[in-house]
């Protein structure tokens, strides 16, 4: 009953008339039919209205459909209470048989093309009993002479008769029962979709502190305490007696593990200076590193061996295990000392390779894209600044999917820009579904399209009622039928609500680092298994979609679905392949402005050092333009031209040919 909104209030007063509105009586009132009317209008309204919100549509009690003594196509209908959903009473107060044959011939009349089968054929078919509210016109009575210029001829009916009629209809009903998921998939979208994002800022959720820690501390030690010597001890013999050869996926998934623990305890090592290595080898009796090293490299190279589908069919678990591989065997197996950001972030247990970042990138955006696409089609979002803040976070420039290259190293600029976004971005998702899951707790008032009540379900076998079944029909419940998929989950949801919703505003904050020595990080255990359910959100949302016995699906939620052309992908990847060249060309454009400068100042070095006349020679004849041709001179000026010519003649040679304007 979802009515558009009615305008703005000013001053707190409503902007419309109020819904109800009941006379008022006072001595010497003038009472025409209106006013009376009104008072029955609503007192009628009221009890209409607390009906349909408060107890809701269904059978009430009674109204037991059961086969007719009499064999064919009757049933009978006892005596009972209903509401339908617009809040009409329909009371039967005694025993009544229902023709069922005649109904469904009514049915066929006045709904030509209805497919419910025809009646009297050999076919078993399906049909809904239902009652209808109807009211009857009754006890007319001539009306007294009144003033009115168009008084109503004849009789006016004085009574109105609240009865009922039945009706039959294909068998299908609407639900008026309220599942609280279907609000909550109103809000977050299509389950799946959530589910991934949910996955991705999980991914995102394990690596950002340690990612925060890397970056501001590339230079500092990791703590190395008892539980990394326990942890460094225990996976190195694990690793020794784990054999040869390819492992399969289960052995591959438990010694990724193995590989993640050792690396880890190593890489710590790796972060103090030699006075510190020592100390630690004289603590903890470490043994000899160069073979655990060996050890870790041999065990990286098996695991390489292996199909990272097979064993990882989860493509989010599957880039993580392959990047712990990766960087144990580029970073601790062969020690990098040129990668201090790569080996703090695997001291902490969370590798980070190239493939991987460019996989974070791309979830960062997807995750910001959904937040805001979810945001735009959303109404009613109650954590107003959320749009704001989603749209404000910086996103890292998205890159495609690389090949695995060691040589590449992470920089403090990015990596900061990276865990900024991860972090702002993944609670920002978690303020969204906490804001979703909490609106769930205020159920929506339900329109009435099909105001019929269903009694009972009927299977005719020809012209004869063979079965009938009243127990999934609607009732009414206490607190009413739309609360009945509440009843088994509400005080669950309530008591997990007091401890989500209406709290502060969560807040990404950094984890703190000491001012000097070493930084104490957890090791964090499960980051290649499967990612449970953490915190009070997770457990609402579990609550909410995860269905109880007998509850009813969720409404799916109808979205649209923009889908990308090929044309657009295929745009994408040449785009990233042309920003690649303008990377090129603006590289080599920088070169030869280098050599530019270079001989710009060669030049400058070459005037220094010239006398100072020549520099000044040397400026002029760059200033001077070209000199013009000289004209011939005159044949009488030059004696050397005649004998040149006369010579020529006597020699025997061809006389010169006129020039424009002279005479042979």
């Amino acid at each position: 009953m979802s009515k558009p909104d009615c305008g703005c209030g000013c001053g707190g007063a409503p902007a419309f008339p109020a819904a109800f509105a009941r006379p008022r009586f006072f001595a010497g009132q003038l009472l025409t039919e209106d006013d009376l009317s009104l008072l029955t209008d609503y007192v009628a309204g009221k009890d209409r209205l607390h009906n349909r919100m408060v107890s809701g549509p269904g059978v009430v009690c009674g109204l037991e459909v059961t086969c007719d003594s009499c064999a064919g196509g009757t049933v009978s209908v006892h005596p009972g209470h209903a509401l339908d959903c617009c809040g009409n009473d329909i009371v039967l107060s005694c025993r009544e048989k229902v023709d069922v044959q005649a109904l469904v011939r009514e049915l066929r009349v006045t709904s030509p093309g209805v497919a419910c089968g025809d009646p009297c054929d050999d076919e078993q078919r399906h049909f809904g009993l239902f009652v209808r509210y109807e009211e009857t016109m009754a006890d007319p009575v001539s009306p007294f002479a009144t003033e009115e210029p168009c008084p109503a001829p004849g009789c006016v009916p004085s009574r109105v008769q609240e009865g009922f009629r039945f009706v039959v209809k294909c068998d299908t009903t609407d639900d008026h029962r309220f599942n609280p998921a279907t609000k909550l998939l109103a809000q977050v979208g299509d389950k799946d979709t959530y589910e991934h994002v949910r996955l991705l800022s999980r991914r995102l959720g394990h690596y950002v502190d340690a990612m925060s820690v890397a970056g501001t501390s590339s230079t500092r030690p990791i703590g190395f305490d008892d539980a990394d010597a326990v942890r460094y001890a225990d996976n190195l013999r694990l690793l020794r007696e784990s054999g040869e050869g390819v492992p399969s996926p289960p052995a591959a998934r438990q010694m990724t593990e193995y590989v993640r623990a050792l690396a880890s305890a190593l890489a710590r090592y790796d972060t103090h200076d030699a006075a510190g290595q020592k100390d630690l080898q004289a603590k903890y009796e470490l043994g000899e590193i160069d073979d655990a090293r060996q050890v870790l490299g041999a065990a990286c190279d098996r695991l390489a061996q292996a199909k990272p589908e097979e064993v990882w069919p989860e493509p989010a678990h599957r880039s993580v295990a392959l990047a712990v591989v990766a960087e144990a065997k580029n970073r601790v197996a062969t020690p990098d000392p040129d990668a201090p950001i790569e080996i703090r972030l695997l001291a902490q247990g969370t590798p980070l390779d190239n493939v991987l970042e460019a996989g974070f990138r791309a979830d960062l955006v997807r995750i910001r894209e959904w937040l805001l696409g979810r945001l735009d089609r959303v109404s009613g979002v109650a954590d107003c600044r959320l749009h704001d803040d989603v749209r404000k976070v910086a996103i890292p420039q998205p890159l495609p999917i690389p090949e695995p290259d060691p040589a590449q190293r992470l920089s403090i600029a990015d990596l900061g820009l990276l865990t900024a976004a991860a972090g702002k971005l993944t609670t920002y998702v978690r303020r969204f579904v906490t804001d979703a899951a909490c609106s769930t707790l205020n159920p929506p008032c339900v329109g009435c399209d099909d105001d019929d009540v269903l009694l009972a379900h009927l299977e005719l076998d020809g012209c004869d009622v063979v079965r009938v079944c009243s127990a999934t029909r609607e009732q009414v419940l206490p607190g009413g039928s739309a609360y009945g998929e509440w009843l088994p989950k509400l005080y669950q949801l309530r008591h997990l609500a007091e401890q989500l919703c209406c709290q502060p505003v969560p807040v990404y904050e950094r984890p703190g680092v000491p001012e000097s020595g070493a930084i104490p990080r957890p090791y964090p255990p499960g980051l290649l298994e499967k990612w449970g359910s953490r915190g009070p959100l997770d457990q609402m949302w579990n609550l909410l979609v995860t269905p109880a016995p007998g509850e009813t699906v969720p409404k799916p939620v109808r979205d649209q679905v923009y889908t990308v052309p090929a044309e657009v992908t295929d745009s994408l990847q040449e785009m990233n392949a042309l920003r690649g060249q303008v990377s090129d060309l603006i590289a080599t454009v920088e070169a030869l402005r280098g050599q530019l400068d270079t001989a710009r100042e060669q030049v400058s070095q070459v005037r220094e050092e010239l006398p100072e006349r020549l520099s000044d020679r040397l400026s002029e004849l760059e200033s001077t333009p070209a000199p013009e041709p000289e004209p011939e001179p005159e044949p009488e000026q030059k004696p050397p031209a005649r004998r040149s010519r006369s010579s020529s003649s006597r020699s025997g040679g061809s006389a010169r040919k006129p020039r424009s304007g002279e005479t042979s």
